[in-house]
């Protein structure tokens, strides 16, 4: 199928605004990560037994250590590429360029898919964990019990030592959102607010509950628990059948991580490649969320997720 070109008569040097929420996973990007030329990487974690009483008669206790090896390795691996005639530059007074094909493409699917690899993975991972996962039916939620249900969650299994540490960061649908607005047991100001982070930044509505940040998720096509990566016109739709949107996901940025090994973008003018009379842009991401284990125990411990009970049709 050929691509549409709006073939403008009369031009408007600009394109209109893409008015979609930004990244949300920027602040658990990382590229930390040293790669040893494969695409495998490494976490070791270790544990060790405590104290003993002492006997004055002499003698000291053995203790144990256990060292643990945990592997982890890159999988979500992506690509596109645009070819723009050279005729279609000229006729489309510039509209249809490479410059305007990589920002909506930038904004409208690279994006928006960190963000869904980021939930979908870090919801598939805390669903493995006895006592970090629950279904809660969406229209169960209103302001009279919003506020206990996310305290509640806040202190599933081992997320206190994470809270205390002011390393946990909650994530809640508009709807959730909303009636934490309207909670009688809720008083804090809630504010639209900007959160940078390498230059990045989320703009949504934030609040506080005990020191974790609550984000407001608002292009919620992006908030659910599984996806096809594989739909026929690319991109990526939840998994029919099977996903579950979320209502609340909590993770710390301190272990779990968006890990970028290839972010390649090529650009060719005519003539230097052999694809067509025009210009020609590439890009590759390589990239796979990871939630580490602590270094106590070797458990994971520090995500949660919240489900609707409804799956999608």
């Amino acid at each position: 199928m050929p691509n549409t070109v709006n073939y403008a008569e009369v031009w408007q040097p600009e394109l209109l605004p893409i008015l979609i929420q930004e990244t949300m996973c920027s602040p658990f990007i990382t590229n930390n990560v040293r790669w040893l030329s494969a695409r495998t990487f490494h976490f070791t974690s270790m544990s060790t037994s405590g104290f003993k009483n002492h006997n004055r008669t002499g003698g000291w206790n053995k203790g144990e250590f256990k060292q643990s090896d945990h592997p982890f390795t890159v999988e979500h691996d992506r690509d596109i590429q645009f070819l723009v005639d050279k005729a279609d530059v000229d006729e489309s007074n510039q509209t249809a360029s490479i410059q305007n094909i990589a920002h909506t493409f930038t904004q409208t699917q690279s994006a928006p898919e960190k963000d869904a690899l980021f939930f979908s993975k870090v919801a598939d991972t805390a669903k493995k964990l006895e006592g970090y996962h629950s279904e809660t039916a969406a229209s169960e939620y209103n302001k009279t019990n919003v506020f206990g249900k996310l305290k509640g969650f806040l202190s599933a299994g081992k997320l206190r030592r994470y809270k205390a540490k002011g390393a946990l960061v909650m994530y809640v649908t508009s709807a959730i959102m909303d009636a934490l607005e309207q909670s009688v047991d809720f008083e804090r100001k809630i504010e639209v607010m900007r959160v940078a982070d390498g230059g990045e930044g989320i703009e949504t509505r934030i609040t506080e509950i005990d020191g974790v940040p609550v984000m407001e998720v608002i292009d919620d096509e992006v908030f659910y628990d599984s996806f096809n990566w594989e739909p026929e016109n690319g991109g990526f739709e939840p998994t029919k059948s099977t996903a579950h949107k979320i209502n609340v996901l909590i993770a710390s940025p301190l272990t779990t991580k968006l890990v970028p090994k290839i972010s390649s973008i090529y650009y060719f003018a005519p003539g230097a490649h052999t694809e067509g009379d025009g210009y020609l842009y590439q890009e590759r991401e390589l990239s796979d969320v990871f939630t580490f284990p602590n270094g106590k125990d070797g458990k994971v411990d520090s995500v949660y997720v919240d489900t609707d009970t409804a799956t999608v049709s």
